[in-house]
This record gives structure tokens, sequence and C-alpha cells, in this order.
């Protein structure tokens, strides 16, 4: 079990019921729509157990709307994840603990299991320090495990939004804007195919928003 100093304690007491408040309180004026791929849904209309890759900068719009849904979240075991998953949790999240450095097998465990509980599993596929929008193997690792043959992508972008000068260029919404949800083809289960589904997903949005 982690072991925090007095002030993080007190970080982790305050912080995640504020933050969800505040998320709920934005996310309430946010009006979302779909851009996909021929023939490709919007992931949670997809029965599971599914697995879905997306940027870490898209975290807050897809935890507002994807909330109360059982999806199963990998968080990365450090403070700044903890906040994450606290978070994330009073959102109706599964958060499992690990990342690509710390804990890393125990956390794919924990994901094979929620697949096979019959869950989403989503990934930050850049987290949880990037490089940003570079794509790790987790999704990737994880279907190996179960013997999913494909892995969905999706981006979220709002319209008008406040990046912050965080190594992802985390993105907060501005209130009454909308965010476009883009879902390019369900790829292969390979790291360069997950790439180039995440690479699509931006280049979806991005292109919308420039007509």
């Amino acid at each position: 079990m982690a072991v925090f100093t007095p002030k993080q304690r007190l970080l982790l007491a305050i912080v995640p019921p504020l933050a969800v408040a505040l998320i709920r309180l934005l996310g309430a004026t946010l009006r979302y729509r779909d851009l996909n791929a021929p023939a490709t849904p919007v992931g949670i209309d997809v029965p599971g157990p599914t697995i879905f890759a997306f940027w870490h900068c898209a975290l807050l719009v897809s935890a507002h709307r994807f909330r109360n849904k059982g999806i199963a979240i990998l968080i990365s075991r450090s403070f700044d994840g903890e906040l994450i998953a606290r978070i994330v949790e009073r959102l109706g999240f599964v958060a499992v603990r690990g990342s690509s450095t710390r804990g890393g097998p125990q956390a794919l465990r924990g994901m094979q299991q929620a697949y096979t509980d019959g869950r989403i599993c989503a990934f930050t596929a850049d987290g949880p320090k990037g490089p940003a929008c570079v794509a790790k193997p987790g999704p990737v690792h994880l279907a190996e495990l179960t013997g999913a043959n494909w892995i969905g992508a999706f981006h979220g972008q709002p319209e008008h939004v406040w990046e912050l000068r965080s190594w992802d260029r985390f993105m907060i919404p501005k209130p009454f804007t909308t965010v476009t949800f883009s879902w390019p083809a369900h790829t292969a289960p390979e790291l360069t195919s997950v790439q180039q589904a995440m690479d699509e997903a931006v280049a979806m949005t991005s292109r919308l928003q420039s007509q």
C-alpha cells in the first residue's frame, strides 16, 4: 500500500470530491456529438468485453461522457494517479492500478480480469507521462492476453478549450462548448496499427472543425 505524506493525504481528501463536483457542473453545460468511420459504432454501444485507447489529453471530457458505465481504466500508481483514480471511481469507473513502468504485469492481470468480466477496458495510450500522442503497448498486450482480435480508438475534441502547459496539453473544455468524439475503424491489435488509428481519430476531428 502506498504511503503518503500529510500534505498528500490532505489533497487526497479534498481534491477528488471537489474535482468530481466541478466535472459534473462543467459537464452539464457540454454538448456531445459523434463522428464515426463507416460501419464503426460509438464505442459504448459495442457490447463488452472490448479494448479502447485514447490520448491522455482527452481524459476529462471522456471521464464525464462515459461516467457510470463500469468502464475499467488503467491508471498509474503515482500520487497523481492516486488522485485520478479516486476521481474516476467517484464517476463510476473501475480503476485498475499500474502502468508500463510501475506494476505493469499486475495491472495487465487486473485489466485481463476486467475484460473477462465483460467490461470495456480503456487505456490512455500515451500515459502516464508521455511522450504525448505516442502509443504504448498496453492495449496490445491486453489483446494478446485475452485473444481480442481488434482494438478501438477514439478522441474527444472540444471546439473551445483551455490547454494546460502539461506534457500532454491536457484539455479543459470551455462551458457550453461542443465536444466531438471521433471513432475511426477498429484496428488490428498491433502497436503500429493502434498508433495509426489514434492519429486518424485526431485527424477526423481536425478535418471536421476546419470545415
